[in-house]
């Protein structure tokens, strides 16, 4: 699955989507741009230059870059050729000796660095040359996520990578003001209780960052409360148990069947004992067919405004596009790895 965005006009959709730029803004962080050889790429730095989103490194010739982007504006852009980038040698030492275990020498970290864009992006990242990276419209999801997990690897105290989609849902008084966020919808496929736990307090930490709210997390399933019994609904129930132990201040509960997660009244009827019951803002899927479902519901029946799938539990923020993403798509991805990106 690959980030995707398809703009409605709903108030709360474009508050959420200016307001992921706004913060950008005042971040100021440095993304890298890897795949110069894609127009929709070159457009898209343009866009997010001229309206000041994030500083923007491109991997490539400069010359090369510029005749291909005739009529875009790219004065701005930070550009980084392989082939003269003064900094090659010392990353190419840094990327033999990170992988060297692997059996990588000099001459493979250099061929690779050279040859490959999001290896090369993804050491700048790790260096601190740039803050993000945004890539997948040329690359493979794979591709992506190799070069950025053999690089970048998981956070400090994060088990694994997954990802969330923010749902923006219009005309609806559920969730935050109709802003949810949906996990795992896009990577993880069949998570067992402790890696569906680690999604979840996962999920509430990007929500905080995106939103801005506190997190209020139900872990979904068929049941609610012991309403039926099943191993899939103990896979839910155990997981429920080690997020709340490994995070005792999370507001977080479950199992829960989705309209005792967002509906109060419900909720009130199914788990009265509950302190989230009806007003859950991030919904935790127990598996990745429940998870891709349920937001294409969403998104088609309800018009919703679905930005995602976005990679959560990289040490540092990298996020895989859609081969067929629009220019404005990665501007939007864009405005999100650079928020990803801030301490706040």
């Amino acid at each position: 699955m690959k980030f995707c965005l398809t703009v409605y006009t709903e108030e709360n959709t474009v508050n959420f989507l200016e307001s992921i730029k706004q913060r950008a803004k005042a971040a100021g962080k440095t993304i890298v741009l890897p795949e110069t050889d894609d127009m929709r790429t070159l457009k898209a730095a343009d866009m997010i230059l001229r309206e000041e989103i994030a500083k923007i490194i491109l991997i490539g010739s400069k010359d090369e870059t510029l005749a291909k982007a005739d009529g875009l504006d790219l004065t701005k852009a930070i550009f980084i050729d392989p082939a003269n980038y003064s900094e090659m040698e010392s990353l190419t030492a840094k990327l033999a000796d990170l992988r060297k275990e692997k059996g990588m020498t000099l001459e493979d970290a250099a061929a690779l660095l050279k040859n490959d864009s999001l290896y090369l992006g993804c050491m700048l990242v790790k260096e601190g040359i740039a803050d993000g990276m945004v890539a997948g419209a040329v690359n493979s999801t794979a591709n992506v996520m190799r070069a950025s997990l053999q690089i970048l690897k998981t956070a400090p105290g994060v088990k694994l990578v997954s990802s969330f989609f923010v749902m923006v849902v219009p005309d609806c008084a559920y969730g935050e003001n109709g802003v949810f966020l949906f996990s795992d919808s896009g990577l993880v496929q069949n998570p067992n209780a402790e890696e569906l736990s680690a999604i979840a307090q996962s999920a509430a930490q990007s929500f905080k960052k995106l939103v801005q709210a506190e997190p209020k997390v139900a872990m979904l399933s068929h049941s609610t409360k012991g309403s039926a019994k099943h191993p899939d609904v103990d896979k839910v129930i155990e997981a429920t148990r080690l997020a709340k132990e490994a995070a005792p201040d999370l507001l977080l509960d479950g199992e829960f069947q989705l309209d005792a997660a967002i509906v109060p009244e419900i909720g009130k009827q199914k788990a009265p004992d509950s302190p989230i019951a009806g007003y859950a803002n991030v919904l935790i899927f127990p598996d990745l067919d429940a998870g891709n479902i349920g937001y294409k519901l969403v998104e088609r029946l309800a018009k919703a405004e679905a930005y995602g799938p976005i990679t959560q539990g990289i040490a540092k923020p990298v996020n895989d596009l859609s081969r067929g993403c629009t220019a404005e798509d990665i501007v939007g991805v864009t405005a999100i790895t650079a928020v990803q990106a801030t301490n706040d």
